[in-house]
């Protein structure tokens, strides 16, 4: 793109606006990383200090970071989840073209654990229990504690670790979710939470709590998410319609009522 130089909008802008659009293009995938200043000055035919003040634009909007000694690079776009779905937080990152992996910590029968404990009716003393370890491009993004009911004993290692939640119900006989309660609130990192997530202690960290009913009233699902938050974006939008959303293991979803 040719600049305009007798636009009243700064040749800065302007640079900084095409790099942004190039970037939202793709065009400097898969390193990232952008022409040097000496190569932009060239290019744009303009003097090197105005190339840098595009620059700090961009990098004051985190659209680029600056790395000492190495150049500039385009940050790692926001994922998203959305919380007007109910979607698996496995099959939300894997739609978003990232390589996600799910890593089972933990399945067992027990107690339920006091924080998920407000969850389920007086009655449910005991539940199996999962803990999941969710990453992108190999970093650690969030660390899920889910507690199922009982019936869902039957549920087996293979499946824990390669099935979100929601499929993992459906596979119960007789099971139908029909609505979920989220919340989303921030904590600060406990050291064992920050230990799995491999952030530092008291960290700032966005919480997701997820409880699913079925058909019968009954609470069948709790879930903690403690989720690293430099990365994400929890969305909800409003006045949406009933649909099902494609997963990439049962082809259903549900939108939250």
């Amino acid at each position: 793109m040719a600049l305009v130089r007798e636009d009243v909008t700064s040749l800065y802008e302007q640079i900084a606006r095409t790099l942004q659009e190039e970037i939202e293009r793709g065009v400097y995938e898969p390193s990232g990383k952008l022409p040097s200043e000496a190569q932009l000055s060239e290019r744009f035919a303009v003097s090197r200090v105005t190339v840098r003040l595009a620059l700090g634009g961009l990098t004051d909007a985190h659209v680029v970071e600056r790395k000492q000694g190495k150049g500039t690079f385009t940050t790692k776009r926001r994922l998203r989840h959305r919380l007007d779905l109910l979607r698996g937080f496995y099959d939300s990152l894997a739609a978003q073209g990232v390589s996600a992996r799910m890593e089972l910590l933990r399945i067992e029968e027990c107690e339920v654990p006091p924080g998920l404990r407000a969850a389920f009716a007086v009655d449910v003393a005991r539940c199996v229990y999962l803990e999941r370890l969710h990453s992108v491009d190999d970093v650690p993004v969030a660390l899920a504690q889910t507690c199922l009911l009982p019936e869902a004993g039957a549920i087996a290692r293979e499946e824990a670790a390669s099935l979100p939640s929601y499929e993992i119900l459906e596979r119960v006989p007789g099971w139908r979710i029909v609505d979920a309660d989220m919340s989303v609130t921030a904590v600060a990192a406990a050291h064992d939470v920050a230990a799995y997530l491999d952030t530092p202690p008291h960290a700032p960290l966005l919480v997701l709590r997820r409880t699913s009913r079925l058909a019968d009233g009954r609470t069948c699902e709790a879930t903690v998410f403690h989720i690293r938050p430099h990365r994400f974006e929890l969305l909800m939008r409003s006045g949406m319609e009933a649909s099902l959303v494609e997963s990439g293991h049962s082809q259903r979803g549900y939108s939250a009522q």
